[in-house]
């Protein structure tokens, strides 16, 4: 049976978190463990003032939320480091999916190692789910960006393992770019010329898109391919600003040891910026 883990906290996004951890429970037929972390770095008397904050709390939610009804869950408050904690539990429960509510504050010191949802994705271990918005429905459209990689072919085939597009509009998003086309305009070349070149280099995009498709099994109508140019961030958060989707997937970038801190740049930018719409960021294989 799949397993979910939710980690959550009293901020409103991570409320929105709780509840879409219960429907998608609910949806794929998934045990949910509630996870609360109370940070082990303040005082002793504080730390047991948030314990039994965040104890109330999720039995609380756990007892009033219509999502959860008929759903097999149970709750834990751990002490300890947020991030260690939250890997710790996926891992005794061999989790499927960790869904997390993006925090509410932006610090200082976030701007230098993340924010706890980024550092959770950096562990490579489990996908997550970073909810942004109200749960009350199912996603009903879905951006898939990707960049014909095996990491972007992982993410895809994850979502539909979770039977996120089961009910779904998804389209795979492909950014491309046509580097000389500024050379070209800069250089005063022929229109017909810059057109013809602009051209070939959508055409290619097209024919690696549909080679991709075909590769991974995507390649019939539920899948719909869409290519757009220019830089990969900057197509995403165009197409998320303009048509407004329930869901972006994203894979994260294979990470040696030595620069294991880092995810992809444009999956760093997507749960930075996009605060609109939820993400599912999934690392690579192990």
């Amino acid at each position: 049976m799949p397993h979910i883990v939710a980690a959550i906290d009293p901020s409103s996004r991570s409320r929105h978190a709780l509840r879409r951890a219960g429907l998608l429970a609910t949806e794929i037929g998934a045990d949910l463990t509630f996870i609360s972390v109370v940070d082990d770095g303040q005082a002793q008397d504080i730390v047991e003032s948030a314990r039994h904050e965040a104890d109330h709390f999720l039995n609380e939610q756990m007892a009033s939320l219509a999502e959860l009804r008929g759903v097999s869950c149970h709750a834990m408050t751990v002490v300890g480091n947020p991030v260690d904690a939250i890997v710790k539990v996926a891992e005794d429960v061999a989790c499927d999916l960790i869904v997390m509510g993006a925090g509410s504050e932006r610090t200082l010191r976030d701007a230098f190692v993340g924010t706890t949802v980024e550092r959770v994705i950096r562990s490579g271990a489990f996908p997550v789910l970073m909810v942004n918005t109200e749960a009350d429905k199912p996603y009903a459209r879905i951006v898939a960006a990707v960049d014909l990689s095996p990491a972007s072919a992982r993410a895809v085939k994850t979502a539909q393992a979770l039977h996120l597009t089961d009910r779904a509009d998804v389209s795979l998003l492909h950014a491309f770019d046509a580097p000389n086309e500024e050379k070209m305009n800069l250089a005063d070349a022929p229109k017909i010329e810059i057109d013809a070149y602009v051209r070939n280099v959508r055409e290619r995009a097209a024919a690696e898109l549909s080679a991709f498709r075909a590769e991974h099994g995507l390649d019939d109508e539920a899948w719909r391919p869409r290519r757009e140019e220019g830089g990969a961030f900057a197509v995403l958060a165009r197409v998320a600003s303009k048509e407004q989707p329930d869901l972006v997937v994203i894979g994260t970038l294979g990470r040696s040891a030595l620069v294991r801190a880092l995810l992809g740049s444009v999956a760093e930018e997507a749960l930075r910026r996009l605060d609109e719409v939820d993400i599912l960021a999934v690392p690579p294989a192990r």
